[in-house]
C-alpha cells in the first residue's frame, strides 16, 4: 500500500500553513519531525480526513482519498494530539461504544475490544474506570481505540507529550509492533522517540518538507558539520556568541563543547559522529531549542 501526499498546501486566514507538501509512503513507521507550529498536526488532519487541503490530494495506491469517501475510512485510525475519554467508563466499555461508533456488530466488537486492548497490554485493567488511568495508560487507549477497525493506515499526532520516560519508551514499543503490514505515521518534536522506532523521519519546517529519509541517510549528511572543541570556562561565552552549541560538559577543569557548523570552528576542533540531536538543532535552530527540544548543558 502506498500512501501519497501530492503538493498538499492549507491556508488559515491569509497564513500559510503547510506549502506544496509532497512525499510518498509505505508500511512502516514514519516520523513528523519539526518544532512546535511548523505545520505537523495540520498535515496529519489532512490526511486524517479532519481538514481538506487548500490545494493538493491525497492518494491511496493512486486513488483520491476525498472520492474514495468511506472506503478511505475505513482503512484509516487517528488518534489526535488531544484526546478524551469517558471517564467514568471502563476500558472496554469505552471501547465497545467507539466500535459501535465505527459499525462494528457486537460480536466482532467484542472480539476486537480485547484483541486491542491485548495488543498495548491493558487486557488487565479492562474493568477499571479510565479516571483511574495514568497519562500513558490513556495514550495507550487512544491508540486501541484507533485500532477497532484494523486500520491500514494509522496516524498518531504527539503520542508521547507530556509522559513520563518509562511510558514514553512504553508508548513507543507499541507503536513499533504495530508497523509489520500499516504504514504508521506519527507527529513529535521529542527526538529520542524517532531514534528508537522510526524508518524514515520527514523533517518540517514552517510548513515544508526540508528533509526526508532513513534516520541513517540524513545523520549521513551531516558529517563534517559536527565537532568538539575543549576550552576554559572563560571562553565558553566567545563560542556562544559565534556558534551553535549542541552540549557542554565539564571534564575538569576544561569544557567540551559539541559545535554545529559549516566549516570547522577552531584549528583545533575535532570532527565528530553526528546524532539526530545534531541533525534536529541544525535543520531548526533556535526554534528547536525554544519547543522544548533537549539540549544538554552538563556544566
Amino acid at each position: 500500500m502506498k500512501l501519497q501526499i501530492e503538493q498538499v498546501s492549507k491556508t488559515y486566514k491569509g497564513e500559510q500553513a503547510l506549502s506544496n507538501f509532497t512525499v510518498e509512503l509505505t508500511e512502516g513507521v514514519h516520523a513528523l519531525l519539526g518544532p512546535n507550529g511548523a505545520g505537523k498536526s495540520t498535515l496529519l488532519k489532512i490526511i486524517a480526513g479532519v481538514l481538506n487541503p487548500s490545494s493538493g490530494h491525497v492518494f491511496v495506491d493512486g486513488e483520491d482519498t476525498i472520492r474514495m469517501g468511506e472506503r478511505y475510512r475505513e482503512l484509516l485510525g487517528y488518534l489526535p494530539q488531544h484526546f478524551g475519554l469517558y471517564k467514568n467508563f471502563t476500558a472496554e466499555r469505552f471501547l465497545l461504544y467507539i466500535a459501535a461508533l465505527k459499525g462494528l456488530d457486537k460480536r466482532t466488537a467484542s472480539q476486537k475490544v480485547t484483541e486491542v486492548l491485548q495488543e498495548v497490554n491493558l487486557e488487565d485493567v479492562r474493568h477499571t474506570q479510565l479516571r483511574k488511568f495514568s497519562g500513558g495508560m490513556k495514550q495507550r487507549m487512544g491508540i486501541a481505540q484507533a485500532l477497532l477497525n484494523d486500520p491500514k493506515i494509522l496516524i498518531v499526532d504527539e503520542p508521547t507529550a507530556g509522559l513520563d520516560p518509562k511510558e514514553r519508551i512504553r508508548f513507543r514499543n507499541v507503536l513499533a509492533s504495530l508497523a509489520g503490514n500499516r504504514i504508521v505515521l506519527f507527529s513529535t518534536h521529542i527526538i529520542s522517540d524517532v531514534e528508537y522506532v522510526a524508518q524514515d523521519i520527514l523533517l518540517v519546517k514552517d510548513g515544508h518538507l526540508v528533509g526526508y529519509g532513513a534516520p541513517e541517510s540524513l545523520l549521513s549528511q551531516m558529517q563534517g558539520h559536527v565537532w568538539q572543541v575543549s576550552c576554559s570556562q572563560n571562553e565558553v561565552a566567545k563560542y556562544q556568541g559565534s556558534f551553535q552549541i549542541a552540549n557542554m560538559c565539564r571534564i575538569k577543569d576544561r569544557i567540551e563543547l559539541r559545535i554545529i557548523a559549516g566549516d570547522k570552528p577552531v584549528p583545533h576542533a575535532v570532527a565528530v559522529n553526528p546524532t539526530l540531536e545534531d541533525l534536529y538543532l541544525f535543520q531548526f535552530g533556535e526554534e528547536a531549542v525554544s519547543d522544548g527540544t533537549s539540549v544538554n548543558h552538563a556544566i
